[in-house]
């Protein structure tokens, strides 16, 4: 919250028309503050509560100083602050009341709010493990302990990104990665050269797709990311997931084609 008032603070310096604004507003902010600080010695005050008002007020200031002297940059800065602010306190909202227990216990696990090797962290543990142990070249083809051994859940599908770095190390991970890189590069060019909006959008959302599933992936496997349960594109096994992405691209190439049958 100190931190959006700050920023707000500075847009607001830089649309004001008088230097003793901005002077002005922070010493409001100051004696709102000092006031608080002085009721601790009677009442406990809860400084987090303050600091929201602070930065509502801020951004009420500053959206009726925008609506007012039509200062558009302002009022989208106010409007990017109120969402902030709400956005900060919905978080508590959604974690303890929306979200299912397994899938809080997975983001714990994954903040390191607590430790749980052999429940709800146990697959990303011995994803990093196998991972780990694969090295700078790895172990070689069908040569992987961990994922070998079945230590490795769900290692066909949502995990099988952790096969590639234990059997074929860094260097292969990197290559998968680089693979991946050219081909959603290649989409994005495809969708680049699109004459009507309808293939343009389209090609740009199924570039958009798979770099979705690439990275949540990747991430959870690495430990980056809550583990979601969402296969990599053209490797992990499953037939659905196979015809989902085959029939992506096909709509994307036919779109492509009519286009060229066009300018021909």
């Amino acid at each position: 919250m100190l931190l959006l008032t700050a920023i707000l603070l500075g847009f607001i310096d830089r649309e004001s028309r008088s230097k003793w604004e901005i002077l002005i507003v922070s010493a409001v902010i100051l004696l709102l503050y000092s006031i608080a600080l002085l009721l601790t010695i009677w009442l406990p005050v809860n400084f987090n509560y303050i600091s929201v008002a602070v930065a509502t007020l801020c951004t009420l200031y500053a959206l009726g100083k925008g609506i007012y002297y039509r200062r558009p940059k302002l009022i989208w800065v106010a409007v990017f602050t109120i969402i902030c602010i709400g956005y900060t306190h919905a978080c508590d909202f959604v974690f303890t009341k929306v979200l299912q227990p397994h899938q809080r216990a997975r983001i714990e696990v994954l903040l390191g709010m607590k430790e749980d090797p052999m429940g709800a962290g146990y697959n990303v543990n011995q994803s990093k493990i196998a991972i780990g142990s694969g090295g700078f070249i790895g172990k070689g083809y069908l040569n992987g302990t961990q994922t070998k051994l079945q230590y490795v859940p769900e290692q066909d599908t949502d995990f099988i990104f952790c096969t590639v770095g234990e059997e074929w190390g860094f260097v292969g991970s990197v290559g998968v990665l680089i693979i991946y890189l050219f081909f959603i590069l290649r989409i994005i060019k495809i969708g680049e050269r699109q004459k009507d909006k309808f293939s343009q959008i389209y090609a740009y959302s199924v570039a958009s797709i798979f770099f979705f599933h690439l990275t949540i992936n990747v991430g959870m496997v690495l430990g980056l990311l809550p583990v979601i349960g969402i296969p990599l594109p053209f490797f992990s096994y499953g037939g659905s997931s196979l015809w989902g992405f085959t029939i992506l691209l096909f709509i994307m190439l036919r779109l492509d084609a009519a286009q060229m049958e066009k300018l021909n």
